[in-house]
């Protein structure tokens, strides 16, 4: 665990990347929209569904990143779960790290080739509509955050994605659950079955400001800059599924 607790230490505030602006919102840092108030995982025995909850004290999902015109710097605002369920038990093949389900909001671009959230019949055009990606996040002292999405070489035949994934070099997928914001809200539901039937894990909620790079050797594609609220204060996934 001892990337979680690298986190934990963190200053909330505007970050700098060396060598890049950083396009994060001035308001995101003291916004109730991302202030979390609690978070849940409910497992619907009757639909054999789980329904993950993040309640905050502002409005859910109101708060999205401010377009930049470009991949290079695109802003990228989440609402994440970080667990301790394995890489394996949502499509990846075995490697190390923390398995998380990130609500993600990015107006810059779309990375949800399958799906089109806005049901406008154009699929590449939804970036800032909430989406959710399963990732997988590393350490990385590159970024103030401390994390950043795992990243693998394209050729690597050890490395295996779900068929969903956006073909990104990242363990990331992109699974189309869908995601509801409502008031204080935000909720994705996700079938057992797409999670290896893992009934039980333990889980905790962070709200956060990410960034892009493709144009810095010595920093990751997509790092974790700020972390505005956690929801057990720690990072120490202390939460565990309830039944309904």
């Amino acid at each position: 665990m001892k990337l979680i607790y690298i986190v934990c230490g963190l200053v909330f505030g505007t970050m700098v990347c060396k060598g890049q602006v950083m396009n994060e919102s001035a308001e995101f840092k003291d916004s109730e929209n991302l202030m979390i108030q609690s978070a849940s995982v409910l497992h619907d025995t009757e639909l054999q569904q789980l329904i993950f909850t993040i309640t905050v004290k502002g409005l859910a999902g109101v708060s999205v990143p401010e377009k930049v015109g470009q991949m290079d710097g695109a802003p990228v605002l989440g609402y994440v779960f970080p667990t301790n369920l394995s890489s394996t038990d949502v499509g990846f093949s075995q490697t190390d790290g923390i398995v998380a389900l990130a609500l993600t909001s990015h107006p810059d671009f779309d990375d949800t080739p399958l799906w089109d959230e806005n049901a406008n019949a154009i699929y590449d055009d939804d970036g800032v509509v909430w989406h959710p990606h399963w990732v997988i996040l590393k350490e990385d002292k590159r970024v103030t955050g401390g994390l950043s999405v795992k990243q693998f070489q394209k050729e690597d035949p050890k490395v295996k994605l779900p068929p969903t994934n956006p073909g990104m070099p990242m363990y990331m997928d992109s699974p189309g659950f869908p995601v509801i914001t409502k008031g204080k809200t935000i909720k994705v539901v996700v079938p057992l079955y797409r999670m290896n039937h893992r009934k039980q894990f333990n889980y905790d909620a962070v709200t956060a400001y990410m960034q892009v790079n493709t144009s810095k050797m010595d920093a990751p594609l997509l790092g974790v800059y700020s972390v505005y609220s956690i929801a057990s204060g720690d990072l120490s996934l202390p939460y565990t599924v309830s039944n309904n």
